[in-house]
C-alpha cells in the first residue's frame, strides 16, 4: 500500500497598507483585523509609518489614493485590492468568488473609485486625509522590506 502525501503550498502572506490616520479606513480595517484570516495578514498602517509604501515600491501618494494590498511583490489597487483581501478572509471569500464569477469586478471599481473620490474625499477633512504626506523625511531611499 502506497502512502500519499499531500503536498499543498502555503500562499504567501498578504500585506494590506492602511490609513490608520483616517476613521473610515480605520474602522474598515478594525473589521477585518478582529476575523480569522484564512492566510497570514501583514496590516502596515501609513499614517504610522509613511514609508512603508516606497519600501514596497508605491508612492505615499498612490498608496494614500487607493487601498493596496500585495501578494508577494505583487500589488494590486482599488477593487482587485479588495478582492484579493476577501478571498483571505472567512464569510469574505465566498463574496470575492461570486463577484469574480459573474465578473462584476469592473462595477466593483466603478463604486469603490466613486465612493474613494467623492464621498470618503468629502467626509475626510482631517490633514490625515489630504494626500500630503505627514512629517517625515521621505528623502532618503530604504532597501527594508
Amino acid at each position: 500500500m502506497t502512502h500519499q502525501t499531500s503536498t499543498t503550498e502555503t500562499p504567501p502572506a498578504l500585506c494590506v497598507l492602511y490609513d490608520g490616520g483616517c476613521p473610515v479606513c480605520r474602522r474598515e480595517i478594525a473589521h477585518y483585523q478582529g476575523l480569522r484570516p484564512l492566510r497570514p495578514v501583514e496590516w502596515v498602517d501609513i499614517h504610522a509609518d509613511p514609508q512603508a509604501p516606497e519600501r514596497l515600491g508605491v508612492t505615499w501618494e498612490a498608496a494614500m489614493a487607493r487601498f493596496h494590498v500585495f501578494e508577494g511583490e505583487r500589488a494590486r489597487g482599488g477593487a482587485a485590492a479588495f478582492l484579493l483581501l476577501w478571498s483571505a478572509m472567512p464569510g469574505w471569500r465566498h463574496l470575492a468568488s461570486i463577484v469574480r464569477t459573474l465578473r462584476l469586478q469592473g462595477l466593483l471599481e466603478r463604486g469603490y473609485s466613486w465612493f474613494a473620490e467623492r464621498r470618503l474625499g468629502s467626509r475626510c477633512t482631517e490633514a490625515s486625509c489630504d494626500i500630503q504626506p505627514p512629517d517625515a523625511d521621505l528623502s532618503a531611499p530604504t532597501t527594508e522590506r
